[in-house]
This record gives C-alpha cells, sequence and structure tokens, in this order.
C-alpha cells in the first residue's frame, strides 16, 4: 500500500493504464519483421503531417500573436528535419524491430539522459522542445485508450508523472474509474479534472511510477489518500464493496437535481459549476447547478492544435451558455501561465518562479490583440440569439492586483466595445468581475469593489500565496490547507466588506466542493459556491443537514483553535454528526 495525497473520493478498483510522455500500447512494443516498412511508412506520414501542421500554426500565430511567438514553431519544424534525430527512431525500428511510437518514448529518454544534466537552460529548453515534438507525432500514431483494444481490458486507473490537460482529451469518454499521480495536489489538473468527473484520485505517490506496470490490478482510495498494488483477493473483494457503495451514493445523491438548494432552516444558497467546456457545462445542468461560475477558457487554448481565433472562440462560447444551467456563464479571460503554458504565449520565456510571474492578465496585457480577440467572442456570446433568447453572461479577469489593472481593463472592454460596433456586430455589456487570488488585493478589497460590479474568490491561488507554498510541490503542499487559521481569517474580512458594500461575492476555487469549509464558508455570509459539477449534490444535500446557526456556531469555534487539524476534526466529526449517510464521500 502507497500512501500520497486524497484529492477526489471514492473508491476504485481497475487495471493500471501507465502514462509516460509517449502513449505506448504495451502490446505492441515490438513489432514482427513483416511489419518494419508499414511501421516506417507510419512514421514518415506522422512526420509529414506534423511540419504541415507546424508551418500553418506559424503562420496563424505570427499573424495573431507575433513573430516572436510564433518562432518557436519553427524551432519544431527543424527538430522534424534533424537528420540525427530522424536517423535514430528509424534505426530503432529497422534494427530492434520497435514500433513507432515505442522509438519516439526511446528517444525522448534518450535526450533527457543527455540534457537534463546539462546546466545550460538553452539546452534544456531543447528537452521540453522534442518532448512537444515527439507528443505531435505520437498524436498521429496511436489510437489512445480505444474502447474494446488490448490496451483496457475493463476499468482503468490511469497513473501518470502528472496529467496534463492534453492528456485528458486523449482520453476522452474511456472507462477511467480512478487516477493516481507521483506529482500534483489538491488543486492540481488532475486534482481538478478528477473531481469534475467524480473520479476517485489520489496525487503526490512518490515513485508509483517505478513500483506499478500497465495491467497491474488496483485499488484506489481517494477518501484515505491510499493506493493499493495487487491487493490479495479478500483486500479486491472488500473494496470492492466499498466502490459499489460509493457509486450507489452517488447515483442516490444526483437525484436531486431538480430540488432546491437550501440550509436545514430554508435559507437559499446558489451551487454553480466550474467548467472547462461544452460537456461540462451539460454534466453541470445534470447535476442541478443554478448557473457556471467559473468557465476556464484556457482549456480551449490548451488543448487546441492551434490559435483559436474569434470567430471559433464565438462558437465554443455560445455552445457553453446555451448549455449551461438557465443561460447562465461566468467567463474568465485567459489564465495562462505558472503550471499551465502554450508554445503561441511565452512558453520560451522560462521563470524561475512562474506562478507570480508573467501569467494570466499579466500576459493578456502584453498582447492587446490577441486579448481584444477573446473579449470581443465573449461580448458577442452574451448577445442574444434564436436559441438563447436571454443569455446572462459576466466576463471575469484572473489576478487582479491593483485598482489600475482594473482601470485598464475597463478601459480595453470599451474598445473591444467601440470595434464591435464599428463593425456592426451583435454584442452585449457585460458585468465585469475580478478573480481575489493576490494577497493584495484581499486587503485592498474594500477599495477595490467600486471598480467592480462582482468578485468571485480563487481560493485555490490565494492559498498558495497566502502560504508562501506551491500547491504543486510535494515538499511543501502540505502547507495549501483551505481550513488553515489565516485563510480563514481573510475569507471572513473578503466576505464580509463584499456582503457590506453589496457587492456578489462567489467562491469559485476547489475549497467550495470541501464538505468541511463549505461549512464555514456558510457560517461566515457566503452564499455563492461554485465547484465541480460532480459534488454539487454532495454539497446540496449537506446544506439540507446544516443550519446558519449550527454553521456560525461552528466558525466561532473553528475561530478560537490555532493549528488546521484541529479544525478539521472538530469539522468532519460535527459533519459525521449532521450527515452521517455522507461518510463515504468526506475525505480525511
Amino acid at each position: 500500500m502507497r500512501k500520497g495525497v486524497p484529492v477526489s473520493p471514492g473508491v476504485a478498483v481497475g487495471h493500471a493504464y501507465c502514462i509516460h510522455e509517449v502513449f505506448v500500447d504495451p502490446q505492441r512494443v515490438h513489432i514482427a519483421p513483416q511489419e518494419v516498412a508499414g511501421e516506417l511508412a507510419r512514421f514518415e506520414n506522422a512526420r509529414r503531417r506534423s511540419i504541415a501542421d507546424l508551418r500553418g500554426l506559424q503562420e496563424k500565430v505570427e499573424k495573431q500573436v507575433g513573430k516572436e511567438a510564433a518562432a518557436v514553431f519553427a524551432v519544431h519544424e527543424s527538430i522534424l528535419h534533424d537528420t540525427a534525430l530522424v536517423d535514430k527512431v528509424r534505426g530503432w525500428i529497422q534494427a530492434e524491430r520497435l514500433s513507432a511510437p515505442a522509438a519516439l518514448a526511446r528517444l525522448v529518454e534518450h535526450y533527457r539522459g543527455l540534457l537534463e544534466k546539462a546546466d545550460d537552460p538553452y539546452l534544456k529548453e531543447r528537452l521540453a522542445d522534442i518532448r512537444d515534438v515527439v507528443e505531435r507525432l505520437t498524436a498521429y500514431l496511436s489510437p489512445v485508450l480505444e474502447k474494446g483494444s488490448k490496451v483496457l481490458p475493463g476499468p482503468v486507473i490511469v497513473v501518470a508523472d502528472e496529467l496534463l490537460p492534453s492528456q485528458v482529451v486523449m482520453l476522452g469518454d474511456k472507462p477511467v474509474h480512478g487516477i493516481v499521480t507521483q506529482s500534483g495536489s489538491q488543486t492540481s489538473h488532475a486534482a481538478i479534472i478528477a473531481r469534475s468527473r467524480g473520479i476517485p484520485a489520489v496525487c503526490g505517490v512518490d515513485g508509483v511510477l517505478r513500483q506499478v506496470k500497465s495491467g497491474d490490478l488496483l485499488v484506489v482510495d481517494g477518501r484515505d489518500g491510499h493506493v493499493l498494488i495487487n491487493p490479495d483477493p479478500e483486500v479486491v473483494a472488500a473494496y470492492r464493496k466499498l466502490e459499489r457503495e460509493f457509486f450507489d451514493l452517488r447515483d442516490q445523491l444526483a437525484h436531486n437535481r431538480e430540488s432546491p438548494a437550501v440550509t436545514r432552516d430554508g435559507t437559499t444558497i446558489e451551487l454553480l459549476a466550474n467548467i472547462n467546456g461544452p460537456q461540462d457545462a451539460e454534466a453541470a445542468a445534470a447535476m442541478g447547478a443554478s448557473g457556471v461560475g467559473l468557465y476556464r477558457t484556457e482549456y480551449l487554448y490548451l488543448t487546441h492544435a492551434s490559435v483559436p481565433g474569434e470567430e471559433e472562440q464565438l462558437d465554443v462560447y455560445r455552445r457553453v451558455v446555451a448549455a449551461s444551467p438557465n443561460h447562465r456563464c461566468t467567463i474568465r479571460t485567459l489564465d495562462i501561465g505558472g503550471d499551465k503554458t502554450v508554445p503561441f504565449l511565452g512558453r520560451e520565456n522560462r521563470e524561475a518562479n512562474p506562478f507570480m510571474g508573467w501569467r494570466s492578465i499579466r500576459l493578456s496585457f502584453e498582447h492587446p490583440e490577441f486579448f481584444l480577440s477573446q473579449i470581443r467572442a465573449v461580448l458577442r456570446a452574451a448577445a442574444p440569439t434564436a436559441t438563447v433568447p436571454r443569455p446572462e453572461v459576466r466576463l471575469l479577469f484572473p489576478m487582479v492586483t491593483t485598482i489600475e489593472e482594473l482601470r485598464r481593463l475597463r478601459a480595453m472592454v470599451r474598445r473591444a466595445e467601440r470595434q464591435l460596433a464599428e463593425q456592426g456586430k451583435e454584442f452585449a455589456r457585460v458585468p465585469l468581475g475580478m478573480m481575489l487570488e493576490v494577497p493584495a488585493a484581499a486587503v485592498m478589497i474594500e477599495e477595490m469593489i467600486s471598480s467592480v460590479d462582482f468578485v468571485s474568490i480563487g481560493s485555490n491561488d490565494l492559498i498558495q500565496y497566502l502560504m508562501a507554498a506551491d500547491r504543486d510541490n510535494p515538499r511543501v503542499s502540505h502547507l495549501c490547507q483551505p481550513l488553515a487559521p489565516a485563510v480563514l481569517r481573510v475569507l471572513e474580512s473578503v466576505v464580509r466588506v463584499c456582503n457590506r458594500g453589496r457587492t456578489p461575492v462567489t467562491l469559485c476555487g476547489e475549497m467550495a466542493a470541501s464538505p468541511q469549509a463549505f461549512v464555514l464558508l456558510l457560517g461566515m455570509g457566503l452564499r455563492q459556491f461554485s465547484m465541480s459539477p460532480a459534488f454539487i449534490p454532495t454539497i446540496k444535500e449537506l446544506a439540507a443537514h446544516v443550519s446558519l446557526e449550527e454553521a456560525r456556531r461552528l466558525l466561532t469555534a473553528a475561530k478560537k483553535m490555532k493549528t488546521t487539524r484541529r479544525i478539521h476534526r472538530l469539522v468532519t466529526a460535527e459533519l459525521e454528526r449532521l450527515a452521517p449517510a455522507l461518510r463515504p464521500v468526506l475525505m480525511d
């Protein structure tokens, strides 16, 4: 049994599928002699198509963003023309009869061994470029995780170093029942994706890829953070029973989607959804959300082969608004940087501390025309259509730090409105909001709310900045606790100021889906919560068991405690008393 960080509750039993940089079918590492010529042809076809992709990307990015941003694609194309590199892959296919994906996987390992030890940052960057090129080639070579293939004999537990958005897209709707990663935390991509799909997950299991191979039987306990590798039949039987209980409870709770979200004493609350695209918006409606509180538009960019233009963005945003419950949707502008990068927006400029550097609106300000195209697409998506006659769209800006930034953002929105009016395109004026993630903004919240129409608290980043701890670094991620006394003090202050100023405030970080945190936030006076769709039925059920008086009493008791552990124990014990049926989804 291995211990990690519990990030998505529930129990799953299934066979491991290990994801490395390159997706390699474990049944197809080696090929038969008569398949060599065909495999070489497949590799050449993938290389030709990748070169064509990169040329198109370079032209498009150069036109929309600039020559400097487009240069990375020229570098990637040059790698595909590198005779030494290409000959290595061909040689391994011919001499050792490796499949093309397996040869590419060896290529990455070969260059990692050469370049990772180098002190020169430029050489380390070349390794990142080679990985990008190999991933592009592999996309043309590997039909990943096809249903019914030998790779997937049944329910699968995905095991990876970290699960990236592009890899999630490749997984699609396949039967993934659990996720285990070596790195990451409760707010990493893998955690957010797992919770959005209601998949049990454990992150931060150090060295698990060295101990697990594809096909091993795994048990994932996302409540306690345990991963069991090839357990005895008796243990498997016990966990399969727990797995059934988890899914039964989840199905049972899903039936409350038509019920209003109210506390035991009749106070109405709003449960909104965090989404990454149109499919998530549909899931939000199915789970009983009253709207979308956070649409993360960066996933459109992260999973896109090229730069999405204004018309393409408009099409996606309209589909999201149409699928959103009650056609209510808060659209956040591009939040790229930190742990989320795209090659056409400065990936070549590596930073020592990217989470506190050139990211989010700071990056958007550097590319005003690119940024304006997104603002215009959102404003156009907010206009009534025959399909959606009354859309309710709000525009949210991430990582706002100063009042000066808010003024600059408002000026850019006015500029976008003028451009659309001059072009004769239909658009609507929308409420403008700030995402409160930076402690400086929390300190100045009383002065800043006069410049916005609403506030969304991004607890994921706010907590890591407040605690000075990278949430994706396993050595310090234990400090990023939503129930930390300092976090609770800051949040109570922000909610109090917003409520006093009658400025709508929502908490849209992963903290909103934590039952323990939810009760304390309720006691602070927060009434709007946005979370992964899969968690809405659980929080709605919990709310029905808690009165405002109990929530305030718990908050008062928690504020007297000096450690996170004592607060967590206090609230968990109270929740088990108030709603014992929810124990299977309460994480320790």
